[in-house]
């Protein structure tokens, strides 16, 4: 872990591509599986970026390590990777890219609770469970606009918040592996272990490859997709994740919902309800104290100290 004074100079691009892949990525997943069936649309995407990886292995001649550690690693990344991406991508099918986007913001919640037990950080004071009220009520809220608009939602929301559990145990559970590995390794890595699953799931949920009926937009999502949102975004985040705490980068999931709301709403005609605005200010709020709370707390107390003396 570095401290703030000693961070790379590449660490503060690298959070902004996260941020700016991740707000861009529901959108793509919703148009990328509008022709293609989810899984295959997933499935070509991660095909994509592993052999665009393994080209990037080969020209900068990167160390791909094959220990113990090493596999334990892509094992862990690829439960983030395989069960938040296919789940998503299932999601999709139910829910509108904003609702999605706005769920996941929940993860660092869900990987502070995770990794209360898998890391035996400290529990949650009462600033953190104030957030963590705040922002289940405005999921609470979230849900109950989508059910009332579409009865399928609940089928999208509960896979979408099984992507989300998945996604932030695999980044809790990544911070228990020691290892010092180049960023594009471990992305290939996670890859070469998710892609088999990927081929599987296909295979058991479609198994069929319609080329003639995917649309244009479709194609140039996944490809997108597999260039930014898999290869590029997975370094990034790899990256950002090796230098940064856990909770830090998961503030990604703070800013990207607003974002992916936006673009849902402006290049996909998704409907923003005033209830879906209240609900995500619910959850904005609450990711906010949970990551800034301690702090403002701590200087409120510093400048009454100051003021009294």
């Amino acid at each position: 872990m570095h401290n703030p004074a000693s961070l790379p100079k590449m660490v503060p691009f690298a959070f902004l591509s996260v941020v700016l892949i991740w707000s861009t990525t529901p959108l793509g997943i919703v148009w990328s599986s509008a022709s293609v069936h989810p899984t295959m649309a997933v499935l070509l995407r991660m095909v994509l970026a592993l052999i665009l990886g393994g080209l990037l292995l080969r020209i900068f001649q990167i160390r791909f390590p094959w220990t113990k550690a090493a596999k334990k690693l892509y094992g862990f990344s690829s439960i983030g990777i395989v069960g938040g991406m296919l789940l998503s991508y299932f999601a999709a099918q139910y829910l509108a890219s904003g609702t999605m986007s706005l769920i996941f913001g929940l993860s660092p919640l869900i990987s502070g609770m995770l990794a209360q037990k898998l890391l035996n950080e400290p529990k949650f004071g009462p600033t953190k469970l104030v957030s963590l009220a705040l922002a289940f009520i405005g999921l609470g809220i979230v849900c109950s606009s989508k059910l009332s608009l579409n009865s399928d939602s609940w089928v999208g929301l509960v896979l979408v918040l099984a992507a989300v559990f998945l996604f932030s145990l695999s980044g809790v559970l990544i911070k228990t592996v020691q290892i010092n590995i180049h960023p594009i390794a471990s992305t290939v890595g996670a890859l070469l272990f998710s892609t088999p699953l990927f081929t599987l799931a296909w295979l058991l949920f479609d198994g069929t490859l319609p080329i003639d009926t995917w649309q244009v937009k479709s194609i140039w999502a996944i490809i997108y997709l597999g260039i930014f949102g898999s290869l590029i975004g997975f370094i990034a985040y790899f990256y950002v994740l090796q230098n940064l705490k856990a909770s830090t980068v998961a503030l990604v999931t703070l800013i990207t919902p607003v974002f992916a709301m936006g673009l849902g709403a402006t290049l996909n005609g998704e409907v923003i309800t005033d209830t879906l605005i209240i609900g995500a200010l619910f959850v904005l709020a609450g990711l906010a104290l949970y990551q800034f709370g301690e702090k403002l707390k701590s200087l409120l107390k510093k400048s009454d100290v100051e003021a009294s003396s």
